[in-house]
């Protein structure tokens, strides 16, 4: 005899899993876009850990600054520069250029309301500010305007800095600061680990060819005798 009383169970189980999935996707495709944008080209590295360090720094450096739009020009004219008159200070501008896609249209506006309420505080002025929800909805509408995503990142760059332009300026700093030595010691000890794991399996390459290589070699010589 079947029993048709656990299919409404097995039913609403699936329908939680099902919920749940379509909750979590957008979550996981964003962890996706930021682990193939940011993670994949800092490991893919094959300089120093310094090298790699210093681009990660430099990147999220200009990043966390309130200029979306120009960022990645930014720092092309900063490795420009520093190829010119700092070849020692020379960093990996593809790894660099990633890293600035930490800012983007999901994340400026969380951040750039932190940098203002941060600014507020710092320089002492304790004025009203507007909600959380007005000023993400501010965003949305530029960012949804029909002129391209880079030129309507920086035209509400322009209008923020007009707006709240002193506190959102000096509350990016700290945040700029504490972003970049971060991401900079993360970065190197995260690449000093790949750096010695290759130099380690390049040495055991190389042993175990000249192993064979020698095995080989008394091969003949034992055929000669």
């Amino acid at each position: 005899m079947i029993d048709h009383k656990a299919e409404p169970v097995d039913t609403q189980n699936t329908n939680k899993r099902r919920k749940w999935q379509a909750a979590r996707g957008p979550v996981a495709r964003f962890a996706r876009l930021l682990r193939a944008r940011l993670i994949v080209p800092t490991l893919r590295g094959v300089h120093t850990p310094e090298h790699t360090a210093r681009a990660v720094g430099i990147g999220l450096a200009v990043a966390l600054t309130p200029t979306s739009g120009i960022q990645m020009s930014a720092v092309v004219g900063i490795w420009l520069m520093l190829r010119k008159l700092k070849p020692a200070w020379d960093f990996n501008l593809l790894v660099a250029l990633a890293w600035t896609w930490v800012t983007n249209p999901v994340t400026i506006p969380p951040l750039y309301y932190l940098y203002i309420v941060t600014g507020r505080v710092l320089l002492g002025r304790w004025e009203k500010l507007r909600g959380y929800e007005t000023f993400e909805r501010r965003i949305t509408e530029t960012l949804a305007e029909d002129t391209g995503l880079l030129k309507s990142l920086w035209i509400f760059s322009v209008n923020l800095f007009e707006k709240f332009g002193v506190p959102i300026l000096v509350g990016s700093l700290p945040w700029i600061a504490l972003g970049t030595w971060l991401g900079y010691r993360w970065s190197f000890k995260l690449m000093q680990r790949i750096y010695e794991a290759r130099k380690r399996r390049h040495a055991a390459v190389n042993a175990a060819k000249a192993f064979h290589d020698g095995q080989l070699q008394d091969g003949s010589v034992r055929n000669k005798n």
